[in-house]
């Protein structure tokens, strides 16, 4: 329900998402070798299609300048797996190598600071743990022999240490409290935060570093010497949140040093600095009670910048970016009138510049920041997001995704802001594909303001045929529609089944200006959904779309959405389909383990009678108006979400099935939030059209 999320999502899976549950099976694996030859039966995407692609992430400019490493995952549907592998290709595009080829997925693909040697992660002896290659992909060797699974890593600049993260056990079990019970699958839970979106809080993320001698590592320290504190923050920080000085003397990291409840009320993470001489800790943003993460330090060393917001427990405050002054202890937030996110921050090569991506009206662009004058310039403009931006000597190397894209590798020339795409991974698919349009159209909304409306239109679109049309709704809540490419909610794919998508930028929605994004806490059934109907009741004035044939789906908010119009919309929908939505507002305050977004975004809890915002959150609550839904719905949930749990979704099929309300279940006991294995994946959109065809065909 964070921006964040999304780049999860689109960007293919990382080592936090899916490298702990493949490696038990890895020596039994078989590799999975990409189709760059696959011949598609027409022009049409379907699910086995989409699931072909190729996932690029993780890229870093060698010290050189001159060669990029990535990863890109691959997905076999009968293995109903995916494996990844690591590539290397020239700024300039030229001289793509596969450099490693195995049954064994790698990850956190990192360069020695000598450029000499590449550092990955696999769990090729059983664990994950760091190995070395040469960057043709020879000598591949290991250097690691920790006795657990090693999540990131980074090499110290003087290459003399190497910092890395792993799950370290700090609370007794029951099997511990009562030894004998070894075999009791029971916890004994005395306080909160105890689970995280899909898992149990079993243990913490702790950072150790190590000396480094060129061929192996010894003499591990944990910097937070057992203590119940997190580096990266769970369940979405990775190692951006952790970074070296550049005279290897310091450790920046991110970490919220709270415990049980008020971990739970609280989003007040800090920056902190542990100089690994003294162990001294020193905090660099007490007293900013927002989030603060991912410290970077400037080439020279004198510098910090990072993302902070203002507010705690708002999860979507605005994301300022702050530059500390370790000389003097200035603290500088370059963003004060810049009325938009900044992320994904990286200094130049001169320490003059920071280069940061943000979003603005739906698409997410490259943006400066320089530091002599505090002015802000756009350096991009397009119909993409950029996810990502790394420094290569005059130029830029950046990660772009669309609609109608997964994510490439660009260069961006700061100076003349020309584009060119580097790598063309899924280059044989697309050329087989016949693509939806994507429109970018305003539409005025009940209370006189323009709403931001994508419009996509199916492959050979014909303007004198009538087309269905689905109504898309957003989740986060505070999540920009923007130029996204999914493995699940796919435009394309959608677009491709013969629907026209109608997908608003609701109010509530970053992108727009903090008035915009902050219209929606407190306020789930107000004017965000005025905004829905308003996008949908003036698209049905085009000829093209068939008013008796309209759908409405979404996920996460967007599932609440959902079950609130269908309590609300006065017939103009046909069916409707909600992912792991929230139907009862009372149950999930109490549900939901990050009671920060409930207290914040709901107005407080279902209790207090004389919180007027809050009440009028319960109030709102779908299962309020289910003796008004009239319209078939399919109900997605899964059981490992702990986020918005199954109950959720449980009670609204139930709902619909005692009124006589056609409707079906999708249920995944073994997914959480998303859908994330190729099979369930396909399953998952084959039941979605499945329910759209029936009732909209």
């Amino acid at each position: 329900m964070k921006k964040i999320i999304l780049f999860l999502l689109v960007s293919g899976i990382g080592f936090y998402g899916c490298c702990p549950k493949e490696k038990k099976d890895v020596k039994s694996a078989a590799p999975i070798i990409a189709k760059h030859d696959l011949k598609l039966k027409s022009d049409i995407m379907t699910p086995e299609v989409l699931w072909s692609f190729g996932r690029v992430s993780e890229p870093e400019v060698s010290p050189d300048k001159s060669t990029i490493v990535y990863g890109i995952s691959y997905y076999d549907i009968p293995q109903n797996k995916g494996n990844r592998e690591i590539y290397t290709i020239g700024i300039d595009g030229k001289n793509l190598k596969q450099i490693t080829q195995t049954r064994f997925s790698e990850y956190n693909a990192t360069w020695r600071p000598d450029g000499k040697k590449i550092g990955f992660l696999s769990a090729e002896t059983g664990t994950m743990q760091i190995w070395e290659m040469n960057p043709d992909g020879t000598d591949r060797k290991q250097i690691s022999k920790s006795n657990d699974d090693i999540t990131g890593f980074k090499y110290a600049p003087d290459q003399k240490k190497i910092l890395y993260t792993k799950e370290v056990k700090v609370d007794k079990t029951a099997a511990d409290i009562y030894p004998d019970l070894p075999k009791t699958s029971g916890r004994i839970i005395t306080d909160l935060m105890y689970k995280h979106w899909d898992s149990w809080v079993d243990t913490y993320s702790h950072i150790f570093f190590a000396d480094y001698d060129g061929s192996q590592f010894s003499k591990e320290v944990d910097i937070f010497q057992g203590e119940p504190f997190e580096s990266p923050l769970k369940p979405f920080g990775g190692m951006e949140q952790i970074n070296w000085s550049p005279d290897s003397k310091v450790i920046a990291y991110t970490c919220r040093k709270k415990t049980g409840k008020a971990y739970s009320l609280s989003t007040n993470s800090d920056i902190y600095l542990f100089e690994l001489a003294t162990k001294k800790v020193t905090n660099i943003s007490e007293g900013m009670m927002g989030y603060d993460v991912a410290p970077v330090y400037s080439p020279d060393g004198k510098k910090i910048a990072w993302q902070s917001m203002e507010r705690d427990g708002y999860e979507s405050d605005k994301n300022r970016l702050f530059v500390i002054d370790l000389t003097t202890g200035v603290k500088t937030d370059y963003t004060k009138n810049f009325d938009q996110n900044a992320e994904n921050h990286a200094w130049s090569d001169d320490g003059k510049s920071i280069f940061f991506t943000s979003d603005w009206h739906a698409t997410d662009e490259i943006y400066r920041l320089d530091l002599a004058d505090g002015k802000i310039e756009k350096l991009t403009d397009g119909i993409h997001n950029y996810t990502g931006v790394f420094p290569a000597g005059n130029k830029l190397v950046a990660t772009q995704m669309s609609m109608s894209s997964p994510v490439e590798l660009y260069a961006v020339d700061p100076q003349t802001k020309k584009e060119t795409q580097i790598t063309f991974t899924n280059k044989e698919i697309f050329n087989q594909l016949a693509l939806a349009t994507i429109e970018k159209r305003w539409i005025k909304t009940s209370d006189n303001k323009e709403e931001l409306t994508w419009i996509i239109y199916p492959p050979h679109f014909d303007k004198t045929k009538k087309y269905p049309t689905l109504l898309y709704c957003e989740g986060g809540p505070q999540s920009t529609v923007s130029q996204f490419w999914s493995f699940r909610w796919n435009f394309q794919i959608m677009a491709a089944s013969g629907y026209i998508i109608v997908a608003p930028n609701r109010r509530g929605l970053p992108g727009f200006g903090k008035e915009w994004n902050e219209e929606i806490s407190g306020d789930y059934g107000g004017q965000n959904m005025k905004d829905y109907f308003s996008a949908i009741d003036e698209m049905v004035k085009e000829p093209y779309i068939n008013k008796d044939k309209l759908g409405c789906v979404g996920a996460s908010y967007g599932g609440f959405s959902v079950y609130w119009i269908a309590g609300h919309h006065n017939k103009r929908f046909k069916a409707f389909i909600a992912h792991d939505g929230m139907f009862d507002l009372k149950a999930q305050y109490l549900e939901t383990e990050e009671m920060w977004f409930a207290n914040w975004d709901l107005g407080g809890s279902p209790w207090d009678k004389n919180n007027k915002i809050a009440q009028r959150s319960y109030e709102n609550s779908p299962i309020n108006f289910v003796q008004n839904w009239d319209t078939p719905i399919l109900v997605v949930h899964s059981e490992l979400d702990y986020r918005i749990p199954v109950t959720q979704g449980m009670e609204a099929f139930n709902a619909a099935i005692l009124q006589g309300i056609p409707a079906e279940f999708l249920y995944f006991p073994d997914e959480n939030h998303w859908v994330l294995k190729p099979q369930n994946g396909i399953l998952w959109q084959r039941t979605f059209f499945g329910w759209l065809d029936k009732w909209l065909k």
